[in-house]
């Protein structure tokens, strides 16, 4: 069949290694010096690590290649990553998925001050938009958070009151190398029952990016059924308004 697949240029290559950390499907690794491919059936053809590469080595391209095989990915991917904290052959121990795990306890230290204890209600790794897989068991039947990076900084609420119970996808329509988030976006919308996505955006101009990028995601996933929320933060840490959007 033709379908999108990622090449590589050999000659531009300088071996960095950032595609095969940007790879959540292990599709990428270091051969002599350079990025290779694999295998065809790892790769998904949605781009993520385009946007890793600072030399401008790869891209992707329409050609004859076999089916995208997510049994595979898993499959090759307990392989490479057998142990939870082990580091892996070839690859970044922080790729591995996780979800859903045990919540330690909180440390003495960890106590806020008036002696309230803040925990994190985080239980996916990983969370940048570039590593999520398309496929990852997180997405599956829950709301999406497309949270922007500075969010959680500016507001201590956002992790109570936004990714309780729900995925998440960190982005900077600002800073990252978006080549490919609207297509992997729409991707992640359409393949996982997710009932509603909300934008956590700052009330900064340059922010609007990362609702625009998920208003277009979710006119692609060809979803009619998808509620589409944007809760601008204020600088001051406030939220400002939640609003239903039109896509």
């Amino acid at each position: 069949m033709k379908r999108k697949i990622i090449e590589i240029d050999e000659e531009k290559c300088n071996g960095c290694g950032n595609c095969v950390t940007g790879c959540a499907e292990g599709a990428l690794q270091i051969v002599n010096g350079k990025a290779k491919l694999v295998s065809d059936v790892f790769c998904d053809g949605l781009g993520a690590c385009l946007g890793e590469c600072p030399v401008g080595a790869l891209t992707i391209v329409e050609r004859d290649a076999p089916e995208f095989d997510e049994a595979a990915v898993e499959n090759h991917l307990g392989k490479t990553l057998p142990k939870p904290h082990a580091p892996p052959t070839g690859g970044c121990p922080g790729m591995q998925i996780r979800f859903g795990e045990q919540k330690k306890s909180v440390p003495p230290e960890s106590v806020a001050v008036g002696g309230q204890v803040i925990r994190s209600e985080l239980n996916q790794w990983p969370t940048q938009l570039h590593l999520v897989p398309v496929s990852a068991p997180f997405f599956k039947n829950r709301e999406l958070v497309v949270l922007s990076t500075c969010a959680p900084s500016a507001s201590p609420d956002v992790n109570w009151r936004f990714i309780r119970g729900r995925a998440i996808a960190i982005a900077c329509p600002k800073l990252d190398r978006t080549e490919g988030y609207v297509e992997k976006m729409a991707a992640i919308l359409s393949s996982n029952g997710i009932p509603k996505v909300i934008v956590v955006r700052m009330e900064v101009p340059c922010c609007g990016g990362l609702t625009m990028m998920v208003k277009e995601a979710a006119r692609r996933s060809g979803r009619s059924d998808l509620l589409v929320e944007e809760a601008t933060i204020g600088l001051d840490g406030e939220l400002r308004e939640t609003k239903i959007l039109e896509v």
